[in-house]
C-alpha cells in the first residue's frame, strides 16, 4: 500500500498556493502523489458545513491510501470531515501544521467547534496523527498542540520561532512535514 492522494486543506481566510504548499505540493507529486489543495469559501467567515460540502465532493470517496494536511483552522476542518465518516471508513495518516482542535475564542470561526467535535470518532477513521507547531505561534499556543498530542494520540514536532508556519512567517519550505510524511509512507511498505 502507498500514498494515493494528498489533499492540502488551507486554514482561516487562507489559499491553497502560500507559504509552504506549493513546494510540498510539488516534493509529493515528484512521488507520484496526486494533490488536491481545494479554496475553501468563506474568507474571514468561514462556515463549517460550506467547507464540508467542499470537501466531501473534492474527496470522493476516501480510503487507506489518501493523507489529509490541514494548516491552522485546516486542521479542525478535516477533524470534522472524519468525524462524520460512516462507522468502518478508513483514511491514511493526518498531518496538522498550526492546528488546534478546540476553540482559540474568535467569534467568526466559533461555528467550527460547536457542538464539539467527538475526537473518538475522528481517531476511530484514522490511526495516525502529526502535530507540527511553532513555539512562538501568535494564534495557537503550544497548549493546542499538546491537546491533539493527547486526544488524538498524535506525535508532536515543535518547530522553533516559525510563527503560524504561514506566508506571513515566511515559511516557504517544512522539511518536518515532507519528512513526517515520508516516514509514514515508508512505515507503509
Amino acid at each position: 500500500m502507498s500514498i494515493k492522494r494528498a489533499f492540502i486543506i488551507h486554514g482561516w481566510d487562507g489559499v491553497p498556493d502560500d507559504a509552504w504548499k506549493p513546494w510540498l505540493k510539488e516534493e509529493l507529486e515528484k512521488e507520484s502523489i496526486k494533490v488536491i489543495a481545494p479554496q475553501l469559501p468563506g474568507g474571514q467567515n468561514p462556515k463549517l458545513n460550506e467547507w464540508l460540502n467542499v470537501l466531501s465532493k473534492e474527496i470522493g470517496n476516501p480510503d487507506k491510501e489518501d493523507i489529509f494536511i490541514g494548516h491552522s483552522l485546516g486542521c479542525m476542518a478535516i477533524c470534522r470531515y472524519l468525524e462524520q465518516l460512516p462507522i468502518n471508513k478508513k483514511v491514511g495518516g493526518c498531518f496538522f501544521v498550526s492546528g488546534f482542535i478546540s476553540s482559540l475564542g474568535f467569534k467568526e470561526i466559533e461555528n467550527f467547534f460547536v457542538p464539539p467535535c467527538d475526537l473518538s470518532k475522528v481517531s476511530s477513521h484514522s490511526s495516525f496523527f502529526i502535530a507540527i507547531n511553532s513555539d512562538n505561534d501568535p494564534y495557537v499556543p503550544l497548549a493546542k498542540a499538546e491537546e491533539i498530542r493527547q486526544k488524538l494520540n498524535a506525535r508532536l514536532i515543535i518547530e522553533h520561532s516559525q510563527g503560524h508556519i504561514n506566508e506571513d512567517s515566511g515559511t516557504k519550505i517544512l522539511p518536518s512535514l515532507l519528512n513526517a510524511i515520508k516516514e509514514y509512507q515508508n512505515a507503509l511498505a
